[in-house]
């Protein structure tokens, strides 16, 4: 197999974090979030690893994830958490994908085209209860009861469930705390009355659900759920720094690359594109097979390293579509085919997130297709995935 730069994915860490969140969480009450191709890691492989657990319900962002998923996941619960084409609506009730329904303009426009296309697709409702992305507001409560009637009234539609997100669960403040506590209580407000407009038209068992990773970790006995979506903690990474939570998660991707070549430079001399870094002295470097093209950040120029034989080599220069530049004046025996840790284990994607002021989940999401994720088990690799075929 070829190797340039390269994602490993630790199958017994995530095994570890599932375990870990089935402490806490009952196998059937668990949705594992799968969205952006796992955050990065691998959507089918990642489904497959949950079911093993018996989670069987999974969360996506749009009609091609879900779809996708489909063919991994024969049964259970795939919910769309953001818009889909009404075009689509066909074929997603055909492979029995649920749709988030956060307006009563675009829930009509779904319900024309399932009566069109005489098929009945279901939803769950999405409350705005503070996030204000999506989902229908609660402040006044005869037009949102009235939007109910009306929602609950159109064909082509079977309402499942609803729910929404909080905006700040994983901050420890008590300002936040209170905020996700005022969204928690605008949630059971719209809640009730969902459940007997519901009743009303004859539907029971609705599944209602509210808790994300920081949510299904801190507080599963304070804010109940039917369902806990456990996204970014599956993936051993924790929702935002300082958190305390009830174990520690076992990070699951680690990104490598090759060195490509090593040589000296004299003092004057300049690296990379725009001439932004000019040595002072006479140096050795080590140009790495990973560019912004693969996902590692052009903001890391001049001011992020990589680990070569467990020490940082600083990054040189600008970080280019392909290549990257670092120093390895100090390190000794470096050499071509040798490895550079990009993140992982050794080097955490929130300290690279921290230096480009930015969080874990854009890194790991941001690894590029043309990038291939080598899966590892017992230390064995057990499966490698390619986007791009030979």
């Amino acid at each position: 197999m070829y190797r340039h730069v390269w994602a490993e994915i630790d199958l017994d860490a995530l095994e570890y974090n599932i375990n870990e969140i089935l402490k806490i969480v009952p196998a059937e009450k668990v949705m594992g979030v799968v969205k952006a191709n796992a955050y990065g890691h691998g959507a089918a492989v990642y489904a497959e690893s949950l079911m093993e657990k018996g989670i069987n319900s999974f969360a996506v962002s749009n009609e091609y994830e879900a779809l996708s998923l489909r063919t991994k996941a024969k049964n259970g619960l795939i919910l769309i958490l953001g818009y889909v084409d009404s075009a689509a609506v066909k074929e997603l009730s055909e492979n029995d994908i649920t749709v988030c329904i956060f307006d009563l303009e675009y829930a009509k426009a779904l319900s024309k085209s399932a009566e069109k296309s005489g098929v009945t697709l279901k939803g769950h409702i999405k409350i705005n209860s503070g996030m204000n992305r999506l989902g229908f507001s609660v402040d006044n409560k005869e037009e949102f009861e009235d939007q109910m009637d009306t929602l609950f009234s159109l064909k082509g539609l079977n309402i499942t469930g609803a729910f929404t997100h909080y905006a700040a669960a994983d901050r420890d403040g008590d300002e936040d705390a209170e905020f996700t506590e005022k969204q928690y209580e605008i949630f059971c407000f719209a809640k009730e009355i969902i459940r007997k407009k519901a009743e009303n038209s004859g539907k029971t068992n609705l599944c209602f659900h509210s808790s994300n990773s920081a949510a299904t970790l801190l507080d599963t006995s304070v804010r109940p759920s039917d369902i806990y979506r456990a996204g970014i903690i599956i993936y051993g990474l924790t929702p935002s720094a300082g958190l305390k939570l009830p174990f520690t998660p076992k990070p699951v991707m680690s990104l490598k690359a090759k060195i490509s070549q090593v040589k000296d430079i004299k003092a004057e001399d300049s690296v990379s594109y725009g001439r932004t870094f000019t040595a002072k002295e006479n140096m050795r470097v080590a140009t790495v097979t990973v560019g912004y093209a693969d996902g590692y950040m052009r903001g890391l120029s001049g001011k992020g390293y990589m680990l070569i034989k467990g020490k940082k080599a600083p990054i040189l220069g600008r970080v280019c579509m392909d290549q990257t530049v670092v120093d390895v004046t100090h390190i000794d025996d470096v050499k071509t085919g040798d490895t550079a840790l990009l993140f992982g284990k050794e080097l955490p994607v929130e300290e690279v997130a921290k230096i480009l002021g930015t969080i874990n989940y854009e890194l790991v999401c941001a690894v590029a297709h043309r990038v291939p994720r080598i899966y590892i088990k017992n230390n064995k690799i057990l499966d490698t995935v390619r986007y791009i075929s030979l």
